[in-house]
């Protein structure tokens, strides 16, 4: 059974899309969920599902081992779901090509720093671009340079509103976030 932790810093819908992907596998679990922020809607729905969530300071994950040690100890994936801290080398080298982010755009197309939720959408509209989709790749050093895992486009109008391309985003990340982790974790075998 492969072990899976999710960190996440908002809303969760994207973790409890996941941990209800996995509910019943006999391959892979999600085991918790780790927060950065006390306020994120993530801690209610992982209440609602009976699914541990733990949240974590800036000093546990950037300046003390607290978290690297508890993920070496806890899991052998780590699954980014809207979680926007830069991941610290130490936890990066831990787990080589066992840390797997969603980006909401086509990388290397509106990535990096700052480059996240409205953010991105509001740039795709603001550049008229006639597609958009999502990227779901490895996590290296460097905000949204890890190699590609999976990509997959959706078409825009030119009437779409931001609002309208978030929507069109979160039905690509609900339907396939779940199923590239499945596929990339059993690939890897480790």
């Amino acid at each position: 059974m492969k072990r899976v932790i999710i960190l996440a810093s908002g809303a969760g819908s994207n973790a409890e899309n996941i941990i209800n992907y996995f509910q019943n596998s006999t391959e892979i679990s999600v085991v918790k969920v780790l927060c950065n922020k006390k306020e994120a809607g993530v801690f209610k729905r992982c209440k609602k599902l009976n699914k541990d969530c733990e949240w974590f300071s800036r000093e546990d994950f950037f300046k003390k081992n607290t978290i690297l040690d508890k993920l070496i100890e806890q899991t052998d994936f780590i699954v980014l779901a809207g979680f926007l801290w830069k991941i610290p080398e130490a936890i990066v080298k831990a787990f080589p090509n066992r840390i797997i982010n969603i980006h909401p755009a086509l990388l290397p197309n509106y990535g990096g720093k700052g480059m996240y939720g409205m953010h991105v959408h509001q740039a795709v509209k603001n550049n008229c671009d006639k597609e958009t989709g999502i990227t779901i790749h490895y996590v290296n050093e460097h905000y949204d340079k890890g190699a590609i895992i999976f990509q997959i486009k959706t078409k825009l109008e030119i009437s779409d509103s931001p609002e309208d391309i978030a929507q069109k985003i979160h039905t690509l990340e609900y339907e396939y976030f779940p199923k590239i982790i499945k596929k990339t974790i059993l690939k890897d075998g480790c």
